[in-house]
């Protein structure tokens, strides 16, 4: 397996193929905005870069990564020859499903076809396609680059020949693989949505301040960012997707979204993609604290 079709240039698509790329796979980066293609490449060569500056990689290093990916505005003509497809859209289960049944139409019969949800049924997913034995979870880690952690989420159909496939693909790309089954959240989310919103939880009520809730659990239980800092970093829109999708499949009041975080979404206080969340990220890439109360 050597060709592989990415959808959506994002944070999370561009990140995807930039791995790829880097590892010597062929790489179609497949969005319908010529502008977020660009975005996409243009974040790649600044990552690349950075690199290079380390001495992490050479210039031949870069050029040949950035060589080995094409770009595509066309679903059709970029899936032509894909052995694999990882989907890499907005979290939104209906835009999913749509994308599922276009990839099932368009991609080669023999094409894996890969989801990097972060919580959506994969099952529910496969169930739109004539090939649900061949879809599974590809769960990658925001920053791609640097992430080494893959979910691999087997759908109720994915057969044993496709998991042990991408298992020993992610190996290749120098990432740690670990297989987990198809429920909402899966392991990551299912775990660290909770924590994020009883964070926003505990902001809300008053109880602390957001830079003293980071600080407690950056130096109390030794994580690298405080929740609401993390929170920002992944987009608020996308915790309060997650959230949503964990409380309708558990009909768990646990997993209901706190009032503040539904707020800050509908004002599209989304956290660093807008410029503010918990933090003000608008005057230099270092977060600030904003200073109002979030009641």
């Amino acid at each position: 397996m050597k060709n592989i079709a990415v959808i959506g240039a994002g944070t999370m698509g561009n990140g995807i193929a930039h791995v790829f790329a880097q590892n010597n796979y062929k790489v179609n980066l497949i969005d319908i905005s010529q502008d977020a293609l660009n975005r996409g490449i243009n974040t790649i060569t600044n990552n690349l870069d950075r690199l290079v500056v380390k001495e992490v990689i050479s210039e031949a290093d870069k050029s040949n990564t950035l060589n080995n990916i094409t770009t595509y505005t066309s679903i059709k003509e970029g899936l032509s020859g894909a052995e694999l497809v990882v989907e890499a859209a907005t979290e939104n289960i209906d835009l999913k499903l749509k994308i599922f049944k276009q990839l099932d139409e368009e991609a080669p019969i023999n094409a894996i076809l890969a989801t990097n949800t972060s919580s959506i049924s994969i099952t529910k997913i496969a169930a739109v396609t004539k090939r649900p034995d061949k879809v599974i979870g590809m769960h990658f880690m925001n920053p791609v680059p640097i992430m080494k952690l893959v979910e691999i989420i087997r759908g109720y159909n994915t057969s044993n020949e496709v998991t042990k496939t991408i298992m020993e693909l992610s190996e290749n790309l120098k990432k740690v693989p670990v297989e987990v089954n198809d429920y909402p959240g899966f392991v990551a989310n299912r775990i660290l949505m909770p924590m994020i919103n009883e964070s926003i939880e505990t902001l809300f009520n008053g109880v602390a301040g957001v830079y003293e809730i980071d600080t407690v659990m950056k130096l109390g239980m030794a994580h690298p960012m405080g929740p609401l800092q993390l929170a920002d970093f992944i987009g608020l829109d996308v915790c309060l997707s997650i959230l949503n999708v964990m409380f309708d499949g558990f009909k768990n009041p646990k997993y209901a979204p706190c009032p503040l975080l539904v707020n800050m979404v509908q004002a599209r206080k989304l956290g660093i993609k807008s410029g503010e969340g918990f933090y003000d990220y608008s005057n230099s890439r270092k977060a600030e604290i904003i200073s109002k109360q979030f009641r």
